[in-house]
């Protein structure tokens, strides 16, 4: 298949999504076989949660919203002239991470665009979201089936890897795949950065930012670097209408772990009753807790970025990503700020 032909078919895909996004039970009055793929992804929608408990409903619509928003034939058009078209295609190992719903679907799309093929090693936390929904590509475009497969075993016969995983899994990554081009990605997350003049609005765009995806994603942010006059009530106040997310048994869980570990440590934190808040130098925070570090003036700021740049994979503010943007990255906003078509260009 030819670049054009590609784009015609994610186009159509982004039609479909549209479908499951604008009602939630599709009536279809003739049965033709992708309105039946339709049905089958809204099932496992609805289902998923049963076999990874992070995956709501809620979760996975708002993963195909984005999905959905680089579907489009002038988007694809546009970011792919740069970009040639292998000539030969190679076979290109994508290692799946698993945390967030169709979480390695931009490098299935960049592996397929550059004209590559796709062997897919899906995560045990995610088995059934992105077979579903490559199977509505494969009823678009028969052909299409050809350039991917899925496995959950050992794979020996590749040309290249993708992998994404923890800071653990890399030194397997390396171990296994590093023979090949490669393409490894660790641990990353957002942090925010708050001077102080922030509005109401913004600070509730930033609980977008951290309670998207129940924080889980590289890119939401777990660290707030504020001005030592920053008055935290502010913040409080405007991520109320998030306070839902503690209805989440898993939330709820960690949450509470943490809550109890911290009083009997007896060391100081905020809490508002779903998301505790803590002085603390760590990037990283866990599930349901945000760490906060204080800054005086700008100086500390670039000191403090430079310093965590290589977990850094996002920054929200005033004098950076727009508040709320986190969780909704273009096609060229790639990993780790890995250019993954010009890879696949070069294997």
């Amino acid at each position: 298949m030819n670049q054009k032909e590609w784009i015609h078919v994610w186009h159509a895909l982004g039609e479909y999504i549209d479908k499951i996004i604008a009602q939630e039970e599709p009536q279809f009055e003739t049965k033709h076989q992708q309105n039946e793929m339709l049905n089958d992804l809204l099932q496992v929608i609805k289902t998923e949660h049963r076999y990874n408990g992070w995956f709501t409903p809620s979760s996975i619509i708002t993963s195909l919203k984005g999905i959905r928003s680089w579907l489009y034939e002038d988007h694809l058009t546009e970011w792919l002239k740069p970009y040639p078209l292998s000539s030969a295609p190679k076979k290109v190992l994508i290692v799946m991470a698993g945390n967030l719903p169709f979480v390695g679907f931009h490098d299935v799309l960049c592996t397929l665009l550059s004209g590559n093929k796709a062997v897919i090693k899906l995560s045990s936390k995610d088995q059934h979201l992105l077979p579903t929904l490559l199977k509505i590509v494969s009823s678009i475009e028969p052909r299409a089936s050809e350039y991917f497969e899925f496995t959950l075993g050992k794979v020996t016969h590749f040309d290249a890897v993708i992998a994404t995983g923890s800071n653990n899994s890399v030194l397997y990554f390396q171990q296994y795949f590093g023979h090949v081009p490669n393409i490894f990605r660790k641990n990353r997350t957002g942090i925010a950065v708050l001077n102080g003049t922030e509005t109401d609005e913004q600070l509730f765009n930033l609980g977008k930012d951290i309670f998207t995806y129940f924080g889980l994603g590289c890119r939401n942010v777990t660290h707030l670097l504020i001005s030592d006059k920053f008055d935290l009530n502010r913040f409080f106040s405007a991520v109320v209408p998030f306070g839902d997310i503690i209805n989440h048994h898993k939330y709820a869980n960690n949450y509470d772990y943490h809550r109890a570990l911290y009083l009997l440590n007896k060391e100081d934190f905020l809490d508002n009753n779903f998301i505790l808040i803590k002085e603390h130098p760590a990037i990283f925070s866990p599930v349901a807790v945000l760490h906060v570090t204080r800054y005086k003036d700008d100086h500390e700021i670039e000191d403090f970025i430079q310093h965590h740049q290589r977990d850094i994979q996002v920054i929200v503010g005033n004098a950076f990503l727009p508040f709320g943007m986190a969780q909704n990255p273009k096609l060229l906003d790639y990993a780790d700020g890995v250019d993954t078509l010009f890879f696949l260009g070069g294997i």
